[in-house]
């Protein structure tokens, strides 16, 4: 049995502050009561933790085996210079992240949820959006609903960046020594989710979502980005302000998300693979992509000016690049 948290609601449809709580050393049933707040919210902030690297990751790992442990995603080089080049693959790879999307459905299983911890933060936030899928179904209306229960769709790294124009730069072999260019058969998800443990429908779509079973080219890329937009609406959208110290917890059967440039993740893995997967592979020249793991977690960033995002989903989020400061933060995955 959990005990009670205190709960301050979000001023949107989903999400929730959480206070009084140590993350750093948590009871069992601090965090059982942890996790059925996150079921249902979909994403809940923990104000001033400040936790360690070593913290994050047992933290994370209470709600699953990690898909990979802390690490960060940054435009700093080794060097700590700015990595202000638009063309360069880590900026190509932020800038990917600023879309809507859902957390890894272009991986054979999905990960069940994010931790992310801010370490240093610029003065505008480096705010990371979030959109209550949920919601955004439950308000299409009724022959929607029943047309999307029936289809399904792909889901590729090398699909939504290709389309962005910010693909890397190949290997000699073709391949793309980042994380999410597999050379596995694409998978292929619903673009209605049932939640497996609260029964709740919400959408599946996002950035990677392409190739809808039954219909064209063209018509597939118009309804998922019709669904999209539709999605991504103010009274379903929160926006993060960074403070040092905050850790936010999501969960990918409930929201999209839009990203910031700089932030340390850990995975969560799902246990809930693609519905089916696909005969043709990625691409047929890639190769095993590097481990997630080879991100290393950097102490302080600078964040390059950029313009700010659109709009995206809880399910499905996005980060929104800070204009100026510096900023770090550290992500981890899960998996239930």
């Amino acid at each position: 049995m959990g005990e009670t948290l205190r709960i301050e609601e979000l001023d949107v449809c989903f999400g929730a502050h959480i206070h009084d709580v140590a993350l750093g050393s948590l009871s069992s049933a601090t965090f059982a009561s942890i996790r059925e707040a996150l079921l249902e919210y979909g994403l809940l902030v923990f104000p001033g933790q400040h936790i360690s690297l070593d913290e994050q990751n047992a933290f994370a790992a209470m709600f699953g085996p990690l898909e990979f442990t802390a690490a960060a995603i940054t435009n700093i080089d080794d060097n700590g210079e700015v990595l202000s080049d638009q063309g360069h693959d880590t900026v190509k790879s932020i800038r990917g992240n600023e879309g809507w999307h859902h957390d890894s459905t272009y991986m054979p299983v999905q990960a069940f949820g994010a931790v992310v911890s801010a370490e240093v933060v610029p003065p505008d936030k480096a705010p990371t959006g979030f959109a209550d899928m949920r919601a955004a179904f439950a308000d299409l209306d009724e022959n929607t609903k029943t047309m999307l229960r029936g289809l399904t769709a792909k889901h590729s790294l090398y699909y939504s960046q290709g389309r962005s124009g910010y693909l890397p730069t190949p290997n000699d072999d073709g391949s793309y020594a980042m994380y999410g260019y597999h050379d596995k058969p694409v998978p292929v998800r619903p673009m209605v989710k049932v939640h497996p443990e609260t029964g709740v429908e919400n959408l599946l779509v996002g950035r990677h979502a392409h190739e809808v079973s039954g219909l064209s080219d063209d018509e597939s890329v118009a309804l998922v980005d019709r669904i999209n937009d539709a999605a991504c609406t103010d009274d379903r959208v929160h926006y993060h302000q960074w403070e040092v110290g905050d850790v936010v917890v999501w969960t990918t059967g409930v929201s999209c998300t839009v990203q910031p440039s700089s932030i340390f993740r850990i995975h969560v893995e799902s246990g809930t693979p693609a519905l089916q997967e696909a005969t043709k592979p990625n691409s047929p020249t890639t190769t095993v992509s590097s481990p997630p793991g080879s991100c290393r977690p950097n102490t302080e960033h600078e964040v390059q000016s950029s313009e700010s995002c659109p709009t995206g989903f809880v399910g499905a989020h996005r980060f929104d690049q800070p204009k100026s400061g510096t900023c770090s933060e550290r992500f981890a995955t899960c998996s239930s």
